[in-house]
């Protein structure tokens, strides 16, 4: 029997993210702790949920045990209600079909824009990453949210590059580039759950882990971040989360 308070980062990742998804929702999810925090949800209050991956499938069953290492995998297809081509899931985005867009990232910066291109000057990168996929388009036409470990080196002031758009500049910029719905809507990290400013579009502090300070926050930021006064503290994971959570990954792949 674990302690409740017993977790790790990752799984800190995967259930405060689940707790944002609301039953009834359609999640263009990628793998890992989105994958993870989407069937973790359908588990425990969202049995109304579908998922959707890259590679063209609908509504999958992800069994316990049997996480797909990629959105082409095929244990993605496993009781799926409908696999299409790539082309024709992402324009259920296009037409409107998505609310929840959900990933990673190895940049986020304050407007709440992704880097997963490359680190470093363009015309010769310290560090080459995955690339775009569908994260663009998914990033372009849905609500965001985005899970993350909180370091310096990953909430920077300005992305190397921008892979898949936040705010752009901020204010009303995303809008004036060509971008008038979704935007990023939460991201969860190891430290909190952050939010958008209204107007600036800039990010802010919704609430903190317990025993988590404002200071170390700041102090692994690479810009001010901004907070309320009666700031939230966030409610620890409950053991039943932690149980069905390590019942989906048992091997600890994407929760170690």
């Amino acid at each position: 029997m674990h302690s409740p308070g017993d977790y790790t980062a990752s799984e800190l990742l995967a259930v405060m993210s689940s707790r944002l998804l609301k039953d009834g929702q359609i999640v263009f999810a990628g793998v890992g702790i989105p994958l993870l925090a989407a069937t973790l949800a359908q588990g425990l209050h969202c049995p109304g949920l579908t998922i959707l991956f890259e590679g063209g499938v609908i509504g999958p069953i992800i069994e316990p045990g049997k996480l797909p290492p990629s959105t082409n995998e095929q244990r993605c297809t496993k009781r799926a209600n409908m696999v299409l081509g790539s082309t024709d899931v992402l324009l259920l985005l296009q037409r409107g079909y998505v609310d929840i867009g959900f990933m990673g990232g190895a940049q986020i910066d304050q407007y709440g824009n992704l880097n997963t291109s490359y680190i470093g000057d363009p015309a010769n990168p310290k560090t080459r990453l995955p690339g775009s996929g569908g994260g663009n388009d998914i990033s372009s036409l849905t609500q965001m949210i985005v899970a993350m470990k909180h370091e310096k080196r990953r909430f920077v002031g300005t992305v190397d590059f921008v892979t898949s758009p936040g705010f752009l500049r901020g204010g009303t910029t995303r809008r004036d580039g060509g971008l008038p719905t979704g935007g990023m809507y939460r991201v969860v990290t190891d430290f909190g759950i952050f939010g958008f400013d209204d107007e600036t579009k800039r990010m802010n502090i919704i609430a903190l882990h317990p025993g988590v300070t404002i200071e170390q926050v700041q102090d692994k930021t690479g810009f001010e971040l901004a907070f309320e006064p009666d700031l939230g503290v966030t409610e620890r994971p409950t053991e039943r989360e932690l149980d069905v959570l390590r019942k989906l990954d048992p091997a600890r792949l994407y929760t170690a």
